[in-house]
């Protein structure tokens, strides 16, 4: 699981932007000032900071961060959209994002992040299969057989991997995959799905990595 070190002294968005990032499986660490980060630096994947802080503001921080920390990646995410701010940001920071902003291009650009300093290559051990989070490469490790995804196979189990033992309703995930609100009686995801045990699965009739949940939805338990 990736951590993010996420600083920001709003209390409403810090609020808004931990539930967000952790629904879409990151552990989130807010503080709201730059006071003992170091208890924590050592221990994460990437850091989120904002400019406006009490203290320290955001420029000293991240420099003082990067200075130390050369392969951790660092996002500014601030309401100073001057050029002149972004600069000074970029001058040290590995990305920028102004507010307001959308939920899923700060995961976008975390994601690009995490890709460039190679900070999401776990392997992950689900029953039979051996996954390469960065990359999403499946093994079957019994036969030592790679497993191809389709595209939207490989965004629907990406999800669930980084969902892993929550109970996701088909509401979350149909917008979380398609971006598109869930229409009742629709069966896109159940064919996906469907289609989707058949290649990693050992019996798909009896699947025991996606769960049903009657009523609910649909979990991937680790």
């Amino acid at each position: 699981m990736v951590h993010i070190l996420y600083i920001e002294d709003e209390k409403d968005i810090g609020k808004w932007v931990t539930q967000n990032l952790k629904e879409k499986g990151y552990q989130v660490k807010w503080m709201q000032s730059g006071e003992r980060i170091d208890q924590y630096i050592s221990t994460v994947d990437i850091v989120i900071l904002d400019v406006m802080l009490p203290g320290l503001d955001g420029f000293s921080i991240g420099k003082r961060i990067k200075r130390e920390n050369k392969d951790l990646p660092i996002l500014m995410l601030s309401a100073r959209t001057a050029v002149e701010d972004k600069l000074e940001g970029l001058s040290f920071a590995d990305d920028y994002l102004t507010k307001p902003f959308h939920p899923d291009e700060l995961a976008a650009r975390i994601e690009v992040l995490l890709r460039r300093f190679n900070k999401n290559d776990d392997i992950l051990q689900l029953q039979h299969l051996s996954i390469h989070t960065k990359d999403l490469q499946i093994v079957n490790q019994e036969t030592g057989e790679e497993i191809q995804l389709t595209g939207k196979q490989y965004y629907l189990f990406q999800y669930f991997l980084r969902h892993l033992n929550q109970i996701l309703t088909k509401e979350q995930l149909y917008e979380g995959v398609w971006g598109e609100p869930y229409i009742e009686g629709d069966k896109t995801l159940m064919v996906h799905i469907r289609y989707l045990r058949e290649k990693i699965e050992k019996d798909p009739a009896n699947p025991t990595i996606i769960e049903t949940i009657r009523g609910i939805g649909y979990r991937v338990k680790k």
